[in-house]
């Protein structure tokens, strides 16, 4: 029996028949599949997802168990949290196309740092994270514990010491929902970060200890003990973007193929990848799924799908189909 779609499903299902988009609708089935079959999916996040407000429909993802793992840069960790704790300074700046030189300095003067045609603002967002993200460094120092940049923001947001910032509905967060659920999370990079920057910085002046905060090396083993652990019914990735956030994680199973010689590990179960990136001067966002085969993350059987477009429109219509809402 063919299974009722939502609204938005069934206009995607009615109209969306070629090209990109019917690669689209391919990979939202193979998704869905996946998850029914009793699969796990990682989505890897890179780009500014956060500040596009992705977690109004991510959070609703992690609370209906549709993603199991999350992969994302340092940037889009914080953003969440930028943003939901101070959204109603956020300033859209639907021109950016005609700034010039002066315009951007003068948002710089104003402590307003753009991303594309968002503005995040300064003082409301990264000073106000920061003092209490140092607190969540400095006690964990003090007691002599470690903890990687995720789980510093799952205690800083489940203390309930950001409640009294909050601007947006939580029910919006995926940081907060993904901290609920205490969901695996691998940030490759945070180092490249702001929050990551500010600890560089109290690390230079004595205040805290780099060893207070888990490598990324530490993220490759603890991700290689989960995907050991899960892969026997099969792990998909659902890649956001290009960069870090896909190309750190996506080399575990190569890792434990090839250089652990565990011969037997799966290789990913699914891949999707949404880019607006092209195939040519060696780009690996822009790489075609294909050429994964030749470095052992992908087999030859797996679904395969790329879809050339904006994730910011994307992927939302992908994860209404999922929701079914």
């Amino acid at each position: 029996m063919e299974k009722k779609r939502n609204a938005i499903a069934s206009f995607i299902e009615k109209y969306f028949l070629h090209f990109n988009a019917a690669t689209l609708v391919d990979a939202a089935k193979a998704y869905e599949k996946c998850l029914e079959s009793g699969q796990k999916m990682m989505i890897t996040l890179a780009g500014a997802m956060s500040t596009a407000e992705m977690g109004k429909l991510l959070a609703e993802m992690i609370r209906r168990d549709k993603v199991q793992i999350i992969t994302c840069t340092g940037a889009n960790l914080e953003e969440d949290i930028m943003n939901l704790v101070a959204h109603k300074s956020y300033r859209r700046v639907p021109n950016y196309r005609d700034l010039t030189p002066q315009d951007e300095w003068a948002l710089l003067e104003k402590g307003l740092n753009r991303v594309t045609d968002t503005c995040i603002p300064e003082e409301e967002a990264f000073r106000r994270l920061q003092t209490h993200i140092f607190a969540q460094w400095k006690k964990a120092e003090n007691a002599g514990e470690r903890c990687f940049p995720h789980e510093y923001m799952y205690k800083m947001l489940l203390s309930g010491d950001l409640q009294q910032y909050y601007e947006i509905d939580p029910a919006d967060s995926w940081m907060l929902a993904a901290a609920e659920k205490n969901l695996p999370i691998i940030v490759p990079g945070w180092e490249d970060s702001t929050m990551g920057n500010i600890f560089a910085s109290y690390c230079i002046k004595g205040e805290l200890k780099p060893s207070t905060t888990k490598s990324g090396i530490e993220y490759m083993t603890t991700l290689a003990g989960w995907y050991m652990k899960n892969s026997a019914a099969g792990v998909g990735f659902f890649q956001i973007g290009g960069g870090i956030a896909g190309d750190f994680p996506i080399c575990v199973v190569p890792m434990l193929y090839q250089d652990l010689e565990m011969t037997s590990t799966p290789f990913w179960s699914y891949f999707c990848q949404i880019s607006d990136s092209t195939t040519s001067y060696g780009s690996y966002s822009g790489a075609v799924p294909n050429e994964k085969i030749t470095w052992g993350k992908l087999d030859v059987n797996t679904p395969k799908f790329i879809i050339e477009s904006d994730a910011t429109i994307v992927a939302p219509l992908i994860f209404a189909w999922l929701l079914d809402m």
